[in-house]
């Protein structure tokens, strides 16, 4: 690498170029010197040729200091390490993605850029789209060619994915970079091979903490809302997936974050089968393009959940003893051998409850976690003691699902009609058995209910 190889911004490099490899890797991204895979020679070369732009890593301001990585502003978020003549201050916000501090700075390539390829008729999927997903698929095109915002509010089983492969396809024939963002990393795990399948000439990257498959230049980057904490400007396309979830509605720094990876003129698609207040007032008050799917793919109506009163639930889990209500339950669809899934509020009641009926359990902090989750995926488990990480975004076909402790705060009115979605997806088997097992009916339990009832009217009238 010398000086001779520059190029002018206005010509694109191509994987000959011996900054291919580097400009692919950086560009659009605030990167630590650490993380960027650099020599200190060569480091130091693009410095000299003023393709490395190095930003401050904290900066003060009038109340305190910012982030310039994921944006905080709140004080109690930053640390200090004592030293002379000045301490350093480094941010816990986002720490887990590498320190940033204020004696480190971060880097954004500024050299040539690489452009993605244009592939016509990229799309292979040769499904068929019903008369909801066909209205909705348009609208999506009509945002991503117009570079527009879109609200997609589509019940669980609407068939999201399939309904952006027409705007894709027209964004990756224009060489558009795309990013699909979602909360949780098993989503990410889950819809990869999905878009794989039907985009197989298209490179697709998967970013989430600890993910291996990380291709340089891809077009199409399908992410955790976490990792978009690195990128600046850099996407044409940008769709944030369970707009609704935890932690993206909770956290500040992540909406920032999907605003900031988004070029200047891009399009912004939500997809949501549970908006929040937000979202739906700016939905009523028509701030937002809206396209509304009631109906599921196969046509037939969302399960509704039943209601089951299990007193002192609490306290007999404490005591190893399972209420009759849900041992019955249980003991129903393991003699009909029907597939469910079990969902607790907690890890403790997961364990506690696995404990007690001798079937696997999944969280969060399992080390295992995918491996169990693909065992129930492909029929090896029948059954599956969950917290609320499947809530969402994963599709299990011909499974009935129970929740223990309904009314626990964990479960807000969104969570449990996620849960009540992940029953009846499949054709074959669309009148999945929904439970809720609980102490007290809450406004979250009634909510749900009445959501799910909401959209099975709206679906027969359209």
């Amino acid at each position: 690498m010398n000086p001779q190889t520059k190029k002018t911004p206005m010509s694109p490099l191509t994987p000959e170029d011996p900054l291919y490899s580097i400009a692919s890797f950086c560009e659009a991204q605030l990167l630590l010197r650490q993380e960027l895979p650099l020599t200190d020679k060569n480091f130091e070369e693009l410095q000299l040729m003023n393709y490395l732009q190095e930003t401050p890593g904290i900066e003060e301001s009038f109340t305190g200091y910012v982030c310039k990585r994921c944006g905080n502003r709140k004080n109690h978020w930053f640390g200090k390490i004592p030293q002379k003549p000045s301490p350093i201050v480094y941010c816990r916000k986002c720490i887990e993605m590498g320190r940033v501090s204020s004696f480190e700075a971060l880097y954004r390539w500024t050299g040539p850029q690489t452009q993605s390829p244009r592939i016509e008729n990229p799309c292979h999927w040769d499904g068929r789209l019903t008369k909801f997903q066909r209205n909705c698929s348009q609208r999506i095109l009509e945002a991503m060619t117009t570079r527009e915002p879109l609200l997609v509010w589509a019940v669980c089983g609407a068939g999201k994915t399939e309904m952006l492969f027409e705007g894709l396809t027209a964004a990756i024939s224009r060489g558009d970079r795309i990013c699909l963002a979602t909360p949780r990393a098993d989503v990410v795990r889950e819809l990869v091979p999905r878009f794989h399948r039907a985009f197989p000439e298209v490179t697709i990257s998967a970013l989430y903490g600890g993910s291996e498959e990380k291709m340089e230049g891809a077009q199409f980057i399908i992410a955790t809302t976490h990792q978009l904490l690195r990128y600046e400007e850099a996407f044409d396309v940008m769709i944030i997936d369970e707009v609704d979830a935890f932690p993206y509605h909770a956290d500040q720094s992540l909406s920032f974050a999907s605003e900031r990876a988004r070029k200047p003129s891009s399009s912004l698609v939500y997809l949501t089968a549970t908006p929040r207040k937000w979202l739906k007032w700016k939905a009523k008050l028509k701030l937002i393009p809206t396209v509304f799917v009631p109906a599921r793919y196969h046509g037939y109506p969302l399960p509704t959940p039943r209601f089951v009163s299990t007193y002192r639930l609490s306290k007999t889990l404490e005591k190893d003893i399972l209420p009759p209500s849900i041992r019955s339950w249980i003991q129903g669809k393991t003699k009909q051998q029907r597939r469910f899934l079990l969902f607790t509020p907690t890890i403790e009641i997961a364990h506690k409850l696995a404990k007690i009926t001798k079937i696997e359990c999944v969280d969060a902090k399992d080390p295992d976690r995918i491996d169990k989750i693909n065992r129930y995926r492909n029929g090896e488990r029948n059954a599956l003691i969950t917290t609320t990480i499947l809530e969402r975004g994963v599709t299990f076909p011909s499974i009935d699902v129970a929740v223990i402790d309904a009314g626990h705060k964990v479960f807000d009115e969104a969570a449990l009609v996620q849960i009540a979605g992940r029953a009846g997806r499949n054709a074959d088997d669309p009148d999945g058995d929904v439970i809720f097992f609980h102490q007290g009916r809450t406004n979250a339990i009634i909510g749900a209910k009445k959501m799910i009832s909401m959209m099975n009217r709206l679906a027969r009238r359209k």
